[in-house]
Parts: structure tokens; sequence; C-alpha cells
């Protein structure tokens, strides 16, 4: 369903602060760079001209991500108003593509029916969506756009919480939610003597940290950062870690499969990194990442 209004979301000026001040989240199923053959393809600018393009709609680009959508991803749950990593990202690649703001659409897409086979009600959709093998099969990937490492969340009273390593952890019962790259973390990277706890939400899994169902749980650095100084304020970032089984976890614009759309999408990105614009959205609002201690 479109947006025809701002969507009002949790949060006002005191997580404004905190979020520009935090790191990112996503869920997926494995890590790696797109490979899908549209996002080779060479095109110029004239080809990617906004009368060119196949979009949606024509003259308007179509974005999705889901509802409620949390700082530092976005702000006050309102993608249209250009504030947090991913809304930034997104009217960033809107801009280079010819776009301005008033042409761009928003459309709440959950985000596990976004990566699902079939046709697409977005020209694009940024949500925190980790390109994998498994969901290339359904959909297209853009190149990624941020690279995420994963943290380790306990409450400050643990005898978890002064943890150095990943080894701390063996016999830990950590959780995390499903269909998410945390998880394949846990059992991947972390392989614990007990199988993980496995949530439907990042809200699930930070109420069971709470309740003591888990000692620790795992989610992506900034969603961690985000859920210890907002919504877990009991609980600390241990540290954080790479994933080392297979390619480094990228975040990637979501499009229809086979997306004719994909060439532009990354000739935008591509000119985005070179001129230094990405790497100024995110040191904005995920430059706290590096201040967290590393476990391997």
């Amino acid at each position: 369903m479109k947006l025809t209004s701002p969507r009002r979301r949790a949060g006002g000026i005191a997580v404004l602060l905190l979020a520009a001040t935090v790191a990112a989240c996503a869920p997926t199923d494995e890590s790696t760079e797109s490979d899908d053959t549209e996002s080779d393809q060479s095109v110029s600018a004239e080809d990617c001209a906004v009368d060119q393009l196949p979009l949606q709609t024509a003259g308007q680009l179509t974005i999705g991500t889901d509802s409620p959508a949390f700082p530092p991803y976005f702000i006050d749950d309102d993608a249209t108003n250009g504030k947090g990593f991913e809304s930034a990202v997104a009217y960033a690649v809107a801009d280079e593509m010819g776009f301005t703001q008033d042409q761009v659409e928003w459309v709440t897409v959950p985000f596990n029916a976004s990566y699902r086979p079939g046709p697409k009600d977005f020209d694009f959709d940024i949500n925190q969506i980790s390109i994998t093998p498994k969901r290339e099969e359904a959909v297209t990937f853009s190149e990624g756009y941020y690279t995420a490492s994963q943290a380790l969340i306990t409450l400050k009273d643990s005898d978890y919480a002064n943890a150095t390593s990943l080894g701390d952890f063996q016999d830990a019962t950590l959780g995390a939610q499903v269909a998410t790259t945390s998880l394949d973390a846990i059992e991947n990277e972390i392989q614990p003597s007990e199988d993980p706890q496995i949530f439907d939400s990042t809200s699930d899994a930070n109420q069971a940290l709470l309740n003591g169902q888990v000692d620790a749980i795992v989610a992506d650095l900034p969603t961690a950062l985000y859920i210890t100084a907002v919504q877990v304020p009991q609980g600390t970032v241990v540290g954080q870690f790479e994933v080392t089984t297979g390619e480094q976890e990228q975040f990637g614009l979501l499009m229809e499969k086979g997306s004719e759309l994909a060439p532009c999408v990354n000739l935008a990105l591509t000119t985005l990194k070179e001129n230094g614009t990405l790497a100024q959205i995110e040191e904005r609002w995920m430059s706290q990442s590096v201040d967290v201690p590393t476990l391997s």
C-alpha cells in the first residue's frame, strides 16, 4: 500500500540524538556480494535518463521499506524525511538518478516479504537486506552499499559482559531473529555447544534477554548499538565480529528478479562511492561502530 503522507514513527528528539551516534542491523540467510548478471551490464548516463527508465510509475521512483523502521536507518519511523542512514542513501541514489525528493514515493514492504519470488510493487527496496545466494535466486540486488559486522549483546550484570573472545560464549545460550545473518553467525562463527534460540523478531529476542531466557543475543552492530541505547538500556554490546565463512556481509538494494533498472541503480551507487557521498552518509549515521571492541 502506498503511503500518502509521512509515516509517524516512535522516537522523538532523544532517539534522534542517540541514533546519530549509533550504527546498523539486518536479517538474512548467508552473505556474499551480488553476482547477478544484470548488475554487471555497462550503461551510460544517457541510458539512465529518467524518461528511459523502466519504472513502476513513469516519472516516479517507488522505494520500499518496512514499518516500523528504526534508527540509525530511519529517524522518527519516517522514511520520507531523509534522516537516518538508509533514508539518506535512498534519496542520494534517487537524486543521482535524476529524481527530486517529491518524485520519490515510499511503500511499506515487510522484511520477509521483500525477497519472495514474484512481481514487486516497488522499483527498489532498502531495508538492511543482506545479499545472499539464496535470495538472489528470487530477486536482483544492487552492488553493496554497506558492509555489516555482527555484535553480541548481554546484560550489564551478566557473567558474559566482560567476555573478550567468541570462545567465551561456547557454553552460552544465544539467540537471534529467524532468517537473519545474525542467526547464521551464531551457528557458523561462534558454534556454541547449545543450539541457539530463534525468535520471530528482534523485539522478541530483546525480551528473552531481559527475561533471562538467553545469555546473549546477536544482531548487526548498528542495531545492537540502538538496542542497548534505547530498547534495552540494561544491556551492553560486548563486542563486534566479522563473518569469516564466505564473503563479508553486504546490504544491497533489492529489485525484482531480472530488473532492467539494476544497471542504472548500480551506476548511481558507483558514482556516490567515487565522489565520497556514500562515505559521508555512513560517517554521519554509522560512525560509532569503530568504538566497539572486536572479538575473535
